[in-house]
This record gives structure tokens, sequence and C-alpha cells, in this order.
């Protein structure tokens, strides 16, 4: 049994669980303030236990926004929507009665084609709709956990092709520019809770290397059917100036559109992450990781 599952006391906050095994909404902490040392590794350790992390009142400004993601690691800039004026790292994430999309409305891991994909994402929100606009998270320790042996012993050793290129291009029909396109194990090893979890998505996933087209593409429909699944998941009422900040490298989440033409709209700061590995590399990753964090 992993350090990371069950509760644990915090001595800076309360953390009350949403589900039984994904996320927990945290009370009592102000993150429109400079946190302590002691208070950060708290938020180290929710994060890792609860995969996705729930805050309500907090009316943070754009410096504070990125002060606490940088108690994570460095900022990571969007590798294909500019930041906001005079803070790159920062994406505005706005939906009103003009728009044609909005952002992460299929099952997916942020940037999950960039080489070293994101540690994680903290989404503002001050401003949404009467009702409707939640955001919903799969676990994918839970969705690996229910596969069967035999599958988790097909699986484990494979790769599969990243590419944020059909995304983008369908969006801004930019056939011209090229973003990034990347190999990741289809099943990844977590680099602080030693896990292991699913790591393909509907959106940027295109294709399994080494096995025939016909055959990538069933397991790849088996595989985003499967986390989809309500028993791996939990859902988000967000409420003005909420935060929820997920483990990119757990879980994948979905943002509901179902509000229009109403107004939701924050902002989004992401963390840098690393190349995932596999669990062939596990003890040699987890032993650098421990000695940097």
């Amino acid at each position: 049994m992993s350090d990371f599952d069950g509760d644990k006391d915090y001595s800076s906050f309360t953390a009350k669980r949403v589900t039984p095994y994904l996320g927990a909404e945290l009370e009592g902490i102000d993150l429109t303030k400079p946190l302590s040392p002691a208070q950060a590794d708290e938020l180290r350790d929710a994060l890792a236990r609860f995969q996705v992390i729930f805050f309500r009142d907090q009316p943070i400004s754009h410096d504070a926004h990125k002060d606490l993601g940088r108690l994570f690691g460095p900022l990571a800039i969007h590798s294909a929507v500019a930041g906001i004026d005079g803070h790159p790292e920062i994406v505005a994430i706005h939906a009103d009665a003009d728009s044609k999309y909005v952002a992460g409305e299929g099952w997916h891991s942020d940037l999950s084609a960039d080489e070293a994909p994101p540690l994680g994402s903290i989404l503002y929100l001050h401003t949404i709709p009467e009702t409707g606009g939640d955001t919903m998270f799969s676990s994918m320790y839970k969705a690996y956990d229910a596969l069967s042996d035999r599958m988790k012993a097909y699986l484990d050793g494979l790769e599969a092709v990243h590419d944020a290129n059909p995304v983008y291009h369908a969006l801004f029909k930019d056939y011209d520019k090229r973003y990034p396109v990347a190999t990741h194990p289809v099943i990844r090893t977590h680099p602080v809770t030693g896990k292991k979890c699913i790591f393909v998505n509907s959106s940027y996933t295109t294709r399994i290397e080494g096995i025939p087209s016909e055959e990538s593409d069933a397991l790849l429909k088996f595989l985003f059917d499967h986390v989809k699944n309500p028993n791996f998941q939990v859902r988000f009422q967000w409420q003005p100036h909420s935060i929820a900040f997920w483990d990119n490298r757990a879980v994948q989440h979905l943002a509901v559109w179902d509000y229009f033409p109403e107004v939701r709209s924050g902002y989004r700061v992401t963390i840098a992450g690393d190349k995932p590995f596999s669990g062939a590399l596990q003890s040699q990753k987890l032993e650098t990781v421990a000695s940097t964090v």
C-alpha cells in the first residue's frame, strides 16, 4: 500500500474528502496570502494524496496565483495558447455567448503531447453561470486498478504517441504551424506516490506504437471508454472565487459546457512537469525525485 493511501491530519487546514478515492475540499487556508514552508509541504502532500484539491472563497490576485503554483515547481508556458498581458504564465479561461467552443470539452490530461507534460494545473474562476459549468475529474489510479491482471501485463511497457496538431489545427485553422508531438508510456508511474496509472487520453493520444493500427485503434477506444466510468470520477460544482488544483499526472478532466450563453470566466496556471516513465524505471526515478523534494 502506498504512503498516500488513506487520510491524514493536517495542521494548516482541514481536508474533507469529496469521494472515497478522489478529491478533497481544503478548508482553513488562505491562498491570497504567502504560505509558510509548513503549509506548502502539507499542500504538496494533499495534492499527491487526493489527486485534485478544491478551495472556496479565494479571490486571489495574478501574483498570488503564480506564487501558489511555484510552490510546486517552475511554471509552464502553454505550448498553444498565449498568456494574458503581463503574465505569460497565466491563461484566460473564458466562455460567453460569443464562444464557439470551450477549453477542455473532451476527457484529457493537460498538454500531454509536450515532451514533459505538466505536473498540475490550478484553475481559478471568479465568474460562473447560475447553474452548470462543472468540471469532472477521473482518477487514472482507479482506472488502472480496475483493469484485469492480463490487461495490465499487456499494457505494461507499451508506448503511445500524443499529438497536439489535430487538436489545435481544428480550433485555430493554422495548418502551417507545428505543435508538440511526444511519445509516452501507456501506463506511467507517478514520481511521488509510486502508483501506476493510465496515461492515454482521447484528446491527444493518436496511436500505440509497435502494434498494428487496427489493434491500436481498438485498444485506445477501450481505454478512452474505460476512463469515463463514473465510479472513477468526482464532479466539482463551482462557486465564485473557487479554485481546483489537479495532479495532471494522475487524473484526466473534462469541462462541462452546459451553460451557454452564460459567462464562465477565470484564469489557469500550469506547473511544469517531467518526462513520464514506466514501472521499469520506477525505483531510479523515485530516488531522484525524493532527493529533490
